[in-house]
């Protein structure tokens, strides 16, 4: 009898996902969404071949040195900064992820952020609710301009282009960007965008939009200094990853009016939220959703699962982050 391979589902996923992994693995699934620290992942995954993450778990140098089956981790996420995906290129584990298919959800609730914040909803909704609204008045909830003003992407990747193109064909907004590396001309016109410096970024963008990925180059990208280079009348989206923006400095900043608005989905530490960010009504904040319609997360989670699938039985994925793993020696590569 062919014994199959056993995997970790981390968090609880769609009933169908399952049902697609168990057809290959012995599948133990956390359908409980219990919360779960490092000694008790660690537990979970002895005996696992693979684990579907969902980008909250962290895979590091200590769970690989304790889980020496561990072949293959997929996250549920075009983001990994939950791996240290060096530790496990040295320890021959390979690393997926799910890209492209979240782009258009993710641009979209990017531009919702950028409205919301710009055009002051939450707050006036907020005022509404609590009985406020008394009277009309020519000023009441007066926010900024939205169509025709300057949109500025930091992090020119698939959503930093799908944001551009929303801008610039949707809202007749001048583009700018600044990417690690430019843009060829015939992906510029496509999306309308115009490649500057950092500084010219910061100093020209009415509405700047954060879509780069994190990592200790990128950790507080935006802080007190860039918020200063930023017009006071300026709105700060981030659907990127906590520890791009210093928390604490931007609520500085929208609390002393040196910034106008922001909309947030990300966060430095999340769940848990700047308190700071918490007192101020001049941002949007929303629990890390940007990528949240049923689709959408169906897609990304059948990526995830097929990830698995197609590395544990055929030696193959769709999305390696170190696909340099694919190719090492059968002896160099981790049994499960």
């Amino acid at each position: 009898m062919i014994v199959k391979p056993e995997v970790l589902v981390t968090r609880a996923v769609f009933p169908e996902v399952i049902a697609r992994l168990s057809e290959h693995f012995q599948v133990d699934s956390n359908q409980s969404d219990e919360t779960w620290n490092k000694a008790e992942l660690i537990e979970r995954l002895q005996g696992k071949a693979g684990v579907f993450t969902t980008g909250s778990e962290r895979i590091d140098a200590d769970v690989l040195a304790a889980c020496p089956r561990l072949q293959i981790c997929a996250n549920m996420a075009v983001g990994y900064n939950n791996f240290d995906l060096d530790a496990m290129t040295d320890q021959g584990v390979l690393g997926t992820n799910a890209p492209d298919v979240l782009t258009q959800t993710t641009a979209d609730f990017g531009f919702a952020l950028l409205l919301a914040a710009a055009r002051r909803v939450c707050e006036s909704e907020h005022y509404l609710r609590a009985g406020q609204w008394r009277r009309w008045r020519y000023d009441m909830f007066a926010g900024a301009e939205v169509h025709g003003s300057t949109l500025g992407i930091l992090g020119m990747g698939r959503i930093g282009q799908a944001i551009a193109k929303r801008g610039a064909m949707g809202f007749d907004m001048p583009v700018v960007y600044h990417n690690r590396s430019r843009l060829t001309p015939e992906i510029e016109a496509i999306c309308g965008a115009r490649y500057v410096s950092k500084e010219e970024l910061l100093r020209t963008a009415d509405h700047l939009v954060l879509v780069l990925p994190y990592s200790h180059q990128s950790h507080h990208a935006i802080g007190a200094s860039e918020l200063d280079q930023m017009k006071a009348s300026a709105t700060l989206v981030n659907i990127a990853r906590g520890g791009i923006v210093d928390d604490a400095a931007l609520a500085d900043a929208l609390r002393h009016g040196r910034l106008a608005a922001a909309g947030l989905d990300v966060f430095e530490g999340e769940p848990t939220v700047h308190p700071a960010l918490l007192a101020l009504k001049n941002v949007v904040l929303t629990p890390h959703i940007a990528s949240a319609t049923m689709p959408t997360r169906m897609t990304m989670a059948i990526l995830a699962a097929d990830n698995l699938i197609g590395f544990l039985t055929a030696g193959q994925a769709i999305a390696p982050l170190n696909p340099q793993v694919l190719s090492l020696p059968q002896h160099a590569q981790r049994k499960g």
